[in-house]
């Protein structure tokens, strides 16, 4: 994985990937045993990730439930729907820190330093078998536009604050970056090591980014680099993830230093063939095969046939969807995904 990160020679193409859990217990129905991880089974690579909570722990509790839904209030202040058995996006029905004026209430909350907020016995479990098993360990970093507004603010209120009140929305992505780190710091003075971070920061949709180029260079792109700084400065590499079309971005991207982009989204007009060849000697590439493909197992063979030798070239390329895998992929498919990815992935 380091090498692929680094664009260097390897001898087969990492696959790392998420599946939905009733992708899963699709699977295991059509045959999959219960008694092995699906990575294990299909042979993909597995990235092993720690999220320390900096939420405002605003008070969890059940408002409804239903045989079919949930209504709840999370640690972020949002009242949410999710759906009791269906792999769906929750709903979010409102915002309590909606506005500037409740986000110093947030803030302070979030500044407030308790224990809990790191998973430490999930760490002590499992830490030493990862160590054991040679994995790729990452820690995830919470900040960014994209959990700014899908988990505590909502995507209007966001994007209007940046165009009208741009300093709030800049002390927001300031405040979870600071709690962030130092949580993960303290995680690394306690005798832990990774190899590298992650963050989340879906900034775009289908055919366009959210904002501009200008907006993400004032509001974003110093924080992002100010991530990847902290990470090279602890000899970590780094990767974001950012779903929709965010091609307008990247030669900013480029200048904080990332190392790995994720997850390419075709189906919202990404192109990763022309990504490789515009920044394929600067930044490696993890996704880029459009996972509504993947229940057509002709479809999807061709376009991984298309895509995997281009993009594995030279280096710097992990297999996996553009997304994650969906519940329409069959358990038939998946086993001829993984082994045609096997194939065209070696060197």
């Amino acid at each position: 994985m380091l090498r692929t990160y680094r664009r260097q020679e390897i001898d087969r193409i990492p696959m790392v990937d998420s599946a939905w859990r009733g992708t899963i217990n699709r699977w295991h129905a059509e045959g999959m045993p219960k008694d092995v991880e699906w990575q294990d089974y299909f042979g993909f690579d597995r990235a092993c990730r720690i999220c320390p909570s900096n939420s405002p722990r605003f008070e969890r509790k059940i408002l409804e439930k239903t045989d079919r839904y949930t209504i709840l209030t999370t640690p972020w202040g949002v009242t949410q729907k999710c759906f009791n058995a269906l792999d769906s996006t929750p709903e979010n029905l409102n915002y309590y820190f909606d506005s500037s004026d409740k986000w110093e209430e947030a803030k302070a909350a979030m500044m407030q330093f308790h224990e809990d907020r790191i998973p430490w016995k999930f760490l002590a479990d499992n830490y030493p078998k990862w160590q054991a098993e040679g994995r790729f360990k990452q820690l995830v970093i919470w900040f960014g536009f994209d959990v700014a507004h899908s988990h505590m603010i909502g995507t209007e209120n966001v994007l209007v604050g940046m165009y009208e009140e741009p300093e709030w929305i800049k002390d927001v992505i300031e405040t979870y970056l600071n709690t962030s780190l130092d949580l993960c710091q303290r995680i690394l003075d306690a005798g832990y090591e990774f190899d590298g971070i992650f963050w989340y920061d879906d900034m775009g949709y289908k055919g366009s980014p959210f904002f501009s180029p200008a907006a993400y260079r004032e509001i974003v792109k110093p924080f992002h680099k100010r991530a990847v700084d902290w990470a090279h400065e602890r000899g970590m590499v780094t990767e974001m993830h950012s779903c929709g079309y965010i091609e307008p971005l990247i030669p900013d991207i480029l200048e904080t230093g990332v190392e790995m982009l994720n997850p390419l989204e075709v189906k919202a007009g990404m192109d990763p063939f022309k990504l490789k060849k515009l920044y394929g000697d600067r930044l490696a590439f993890h996704g880029g095969i459009n996972a509504q493909l993947w229940d057509n197992i002709d479809l999807v063979k061709a376009e991984m046939e298309r895509i995997i030798p281009a993009m594995k070239e030279g280096g710097g390329y992990v297999f996996a969807s553009d997304h994650s895998i969906p519940n329409s992929v069959s358990f038939e498919n998946m086993k001829e995904i993984a082994r045609l990815a096997h194939e065209l992935g070696r060197y």
